[in-house]
């Protein structure tokens, strides 16, 4: 349990680590959220790409987390830096005295999230791990049929995710595609989609994973498979790629039950395009306009996902996702490599 001093009767102070493409969409739900959060500071390392951020959003500029942490009074500071430099600076963060909101995934090896989660619980601040694909529109109405019991008992799960990333994507920066920072096409390009695995179906109970490094020039795979077992008995699989030609093509979840399927699809879980149930509902024949176009993989999810934050620091709501809940993806993830590293079924929980 998190003891903290509600922020009421003002607005949210609020900083920024890392101005790459991922923190325009904070700064766009900043915006959407104007009458209680306020953009105060950016971080980041890179002087040029700094200057530009700052003078596009009228925001002060620093090139370490100490100084904005020291000449700035903020609430909550946002990290969207490279996945293997969170466990640092959440740390750091947490020790200022600060909420933390780190992006996906919140680390890169398990010890790492462990140590993120155990510095805010002492500093007694929130961790927020961003998980804004559950709030799509299409997830949403899935996770309500799961928790009404409409599948009956699911038997069998699969999540695709075919997607495009050429080689210049990861030649931009020298901490993509390596193990250190980033991780793979499973760690990063399928995080949220490993996420699906437990906050849909339920506690896993192993998995048996293999990966490959075909075509791109990085450390890590471009491509992995994934078969899991579930604790309730339900079999799946995820398949990744970032392989495909000539751009992304599907991100889609199929699950199999006793009573129903349902198919959710689209270039990122965007649009359903199968759903059935033996138990006929009103709200069934309306299902798809819970569709929507995305030009983005990325979803609408964080203006939604920034709501629930806002409401946590009033006091008003408890976390959709804190490290804890964030803890359970990452450990997917780390189970998934052990596998394939040793090639053999990983039973969770993990030892450690």
């Amino acid at each position: 349990m998190i003891y903290f001093k509600p922020i009421t009767n003002r607005k949210i102070r609020m900083g920024i680590v890392g101005c790459g493409r991922i923190s325009h969409y904070h700064v766009d739900a900043i915006q959407k959220h104007a009458k209680d959060i306020e953009l105060i500071a950016m971080c980041d390392a890179y002087q040029p790409n700094l200057e530009k951020f700052c003078q596009q959003h009228s925001v002060r500029g620093f090139q370490t987390l100490d100084a904005m942490l020291k000449a700035t009074d903020l609430d909550l500071v946002a990290l969207c830096t490279p996945s293997g430099l969170h466990a640092r600076q959440a740390t750091v963060v947490a020790e200022a005295g600060k909420h933390v909101i780190t992006e996906k995934p919140m680390a890169t090896r398990w010890r790492d999230g462990l140590a993120m989660t155990e510095a805010c619980d002492k500093a007694n601040v929130n961790l927020f791990v961003v998980k804004q694909n559950r709030f799509n529109n299409t997830l949403q109405v899935l996770k309500k049929a799961i928790d009404q019991n409409r599948f009956g008992k699911i038997y069998m799960v699969n999540i695709n995710v075919f997607w495009y990333r050429e080689q210049s994507y990861y030649d931009q920066a020298s901490w993509r595609g390596t193990w250190e920072y980033d991780g793979g096409a499973l760690m990063n390009q399928a995080s949220h989609y490993i996420d699906l695995l437990h906050w849909l179906i339920g506690p896993v109970q192993s998995v048996h994973a293999m990966t490959a490094t075909l075509a791109r020039k990085i450390e890590t795979e471009d491509t992995g498979v994934l078969n899991v077992r579930w604790r309730s008995g339900a079999l799946g699989s995820v398949n990744v790629t970032v392989l495909t030609y000539p751009k992304d093509l599907e991100g889609s979840i199929t699950i199999l039950g006793e009573k129903g399927t349902v198919r959710v699809g689209g270039v990122a879980l965007n649009k359903i395009e199968h759903w059935e149930f033996a138990d006929k509902q009103a709200g069934d024949a309306e299902i798809k306009e819970a569709n929507y176009e995305t030009s983005s993989v990325y979803g609408f999810g964080h203006p939604l996902y920034y709501q629930n934050v806002i409401e946590v620091l009033r006091g008003q709501a408890n976390p959709e996702t804190n490290g804890k809940s964030g803890l359970k993806s990452l450990e997917l993830l780390i189970a998934a490599y052990r596998s394939a590293r040793d090639g053999k079924e990983v039973h969770l929980p993990l030892e450690y």
